[in-house]
């Protein structure tokens, strides 16, 4: 897993390190620059996979922009190059700086990464029988880093911010793939049914979570045009047909994609949830959190989602060092800073405060001066 990432001249960021558990909880006012610290690692992916093209860094989902609102203004400095730096449990490091000249069209030059694994690097140079004193360049640790990466599971990384009208819609195939925008969600639950009927299931019983769901089935007798599931309402009378994606609730649909995307094997299993609370209940966001963090560790997967809604953070155990709660904001110089909020206990026998009532009463920060 990634342990620990640093992020150089992007967008509202100076420079941030974030200490990285299993699942992370990003808040903070809007504007923070929350999703700017998911697009700098999106774009450390991007690079670790050397395509640094546009039309890549979307499907990364990566908002683009000229090049040069990519890099800060707040800075009277000129500002050449970003960077980003992965850091791993098992020791290892990647950096990747990148260059951009700033004018509009132009391409973003990965200029150099390197593993500070000195045994790695070492064993390396052996097997290529390269001489003692030999440079060590970007392109010379190309296939190193290719081979190292998916330790890491930099290469793997995706921003999700899935669209009501996208998660609706179940005609965009994308193979095995989910889209960022929540398309290809049919075909992908489909592919599961016929290859990972286990998983299927787990899906469909981990859903039940929502009080009025009593499962979902993709019917039998699908027309070739068809795309289409079967829900069922227990509050439906019987005999009643079950309802399908296109009259559930928007609800329905965002909560089969987050828990699709945490049971397959066939999504990342380092990626992001940009605004994982939108159209939920509060009490929905808490358990939304306790289910996805169980399924996180059981599908060792890992994770940092963006939230505004406070009802998310009582489904937290701050006490659990893979969950960990980053409040976003901006100093006095609008750069973008990250405060780890650790838990502690109540003294004198006092229950504790609730993470969601500590975060509105501004004990941790995060909240607009307004």
């Amino acid at each position: 897993m990634i342990t620990q990432i640093k992020i150089e001249n992007y967008k509202s960021i100076l420079s941030l390190d974030l200490d990285l558990g299993r699942v992370n909880v990003l808040i903070g006012e809007n504007g923070s620059g929350k999703t700017n610290i998911l697009e700098a690692v999106a774009l450390g992916s991007a690079a670790a996979e050397d395509n640094l093209e546009d039309s890549y860094l979307s499907i990364k989902g990566i908002r683009l922009s000229e090049p040069k609102m990519m890099k800060p203004g707040f800075t009277s400095e000129q500002v050449s190059e970003v960077a980003i730096e992965f850091s791993g449990s098992a020791k290892k490091k990647y950096r990747f700086v990148l260059s951009n000249d700033g004018k509009p069209f132009s391409k973003w030059i990965n200029k150099g990464g390197f593993t500070s694994n000195v045994g790695e690097i070492l064993k390396f140079l052996k097997e290529k029988n390269l001489p003692d004193g030999t440079e060590v360049t970007y392109s010379l640790f190309k296939e190193l880093i290719a081979q190292n990466v998916s330790d890491l599971r930099i290469d793997q990384f995706v921003i999700f911010a899935p669209e009501h009208s996208a998660l609706r819609k179940f005609d965009v195939e994308n193979g095995n793939e989910i889209g960022s925008l929540g398309d290809g969600l049919f075909f992908h639950i489909k592919l599961l049914s016929e290859t990972n009927p286990d998983l299927f299931d787990k899906i469909r019983d981990t859903m039940c979570f929502i009080d009025w769901v009593q499962g979902f089935e993709i019917p039998k007798d699908l027309m070739f045009t068809e795309r289409r599931i079967q829900i069922k309402d227990r509050y439906l009378e019987e005999g009643i047909q079950y309802i399908d994606q296109r009259s559930s609730n928007e609800g329905f649909l965002y909560l089969l994609f987050y828990v699709t995307l945490f049971v397959s094997p066939y999504t990342p299993r380092f990626f992001a949830i940009d605004n994982v609370d939108n159209a939920l209940n509060p009490r929905l966001c808490s358990k939304l959190v306790e289910v996805l963090i169980k399924l996180a560790k059981e599908h060792d997967k890992q994770v940092i989602l963006t939230a505004h809604n406070p009802g998310l953070l009582d489904g937290l155990n701050l006490h659990d060092d893979e969950q960990r709660l980053f409040v976003i904001s901006r100093n006095v110089h609008g750069h973008t800073k990250a405060l780890r909020i650790e838990q502690k206990p109540s003294g004198n026998g006092y229950e504790p405060v609730r993470l969601s009532e500590q975060f509105l009463r501004g004990y941790i920060g995060g909240l607009p001066q307004i």
